[in-house]
């Protein structure tokens, strides 16, 4: 399936299909997964909205598992920075857990994605959260633990990133901190000691832009396309080139504009013109905004 995540194809145990509730294209997209305890600190959560809304606006979609606490909080804030987030859920889609997270969840759904390997219907069951980390952690580029204790489940979160070569980072605490302890036991076993997302941005950015050029050459390949008929792919920003891609630009205003607007202006369908945004977002020449709403960056 050519709308399979190229990052999770690569993991060992990839699941053999996926359940999604908002925009499958945004699995392709940069992403750095965010997790910890259920039971975080008030300091552990503000740590984690902080980092959460610098790589939302670094370009960075974030990803974790939408449970009680880190979680949630990551989502959450991603949200607030009008970015995207994805959620990977250990029910089916069409499911919320916790059930206080619904709002959430529709939140979620409008502007990101809600992902799963169990099909709707499927309800929550205590074997499905440890089996889902490896979809957590194998759609991103890196895992980013904030707070956990030694028994935290996502300490089986950053195994499986390990497991799988992408980077894992960890914010250390305080020693008389149990729930420092998880993050401190990864740090000796190698996971990089973390104090500001600046510093995973750095790490991880030639990889976000490699994952950027695949994303091209997949929509470049699509039926119809210049790859499809055997030109090659070039080099300059795909807005510069395809007429599709100038039509969607010119629509563009200052204004915010909705998908439903921009196919009206362009004749485009809505399907082919999200995956388009996520590629001018990509070459830095659209802002996404809130309720789903693009706008142009003017260039300098």
């Amino acid at each position: 399936d050519p709308d399979y995540p190229s990052l999770l194809r690569e993991i060992p145990g990839a699941p053999a299909a996926l359940f999604v509730d908002g925009d499958p294209t945004l699995l392709w997209m940069p992403q750095v997964a965010i997790v910890g305890s259920r039971s975080a600190s008030e300091h552990g959560l503000a740590l984690c909205r902080r980092f959460a809304r610098a790589l939302a606006s670094a370009g960075f979609t974030v990803t974790s598992g939408m449970a009680d606490g880190i979680d949630g909080a990551a989502h959450q804030a991603a949200l607030d920075a009008d970015a995207r987030t994805v959620a990977v859920l250990g029910t089916g889609p069409d499911l919320v857990y916790p059930r206080k997270h619904r709002a959430l969840a529709a939140r979620i759904a409008a502007s990101g994605a809600l992902v799963s390997e169990f099909p709707p219907g499927t309800a929550a069951k205590p074997e499905h959260f440890p089996r889902r980390n490896r979809i957590i952690s194998g759609l991103a580029l890196g895992t980013l633990v904030v707070e956990a204790g030694l028994r935290s489940g996502s300490l089986i979160t950053a195994r499986c990133a390990s497991e799988q070569g992408r980077e894992v980072f960890a914010i250390p605490g305080s020693i008389n901190n149990p729930l420092a302890r998880g993050c401190h036991q990864l740090i000796r076993d190698g996971a990089r000691l973390t104090e500001s997302a600046e510093e995973i941005i750095a790490e991880l950015s030639a990889l976000a832009a490699s994952l950027g050029d695949r994303l091209r050459a997949r929509l470049g390949s699509a039926p119809g396309s210049a790859a499809d008929t055997g030109a090659a792919v070039e080099s300059t920003p795909t807005g510069s080139r395809d007429p599709d891609y100038v039509r969607l630009l010119e629509a563009l205003g200052h204004d915010e504009s909705s998908l439903d607007e921009l196919a009206a202006r362009t004749g485009l369908a809505v399907s082919a013109l999200s995956s388009m945004l996520l590629v001018l977002e990509l070459e830095g020449d659209v802002r996404p905004g809130r309720g789903g709403k693009y706008t142009r960056i003017p260039r300098s």
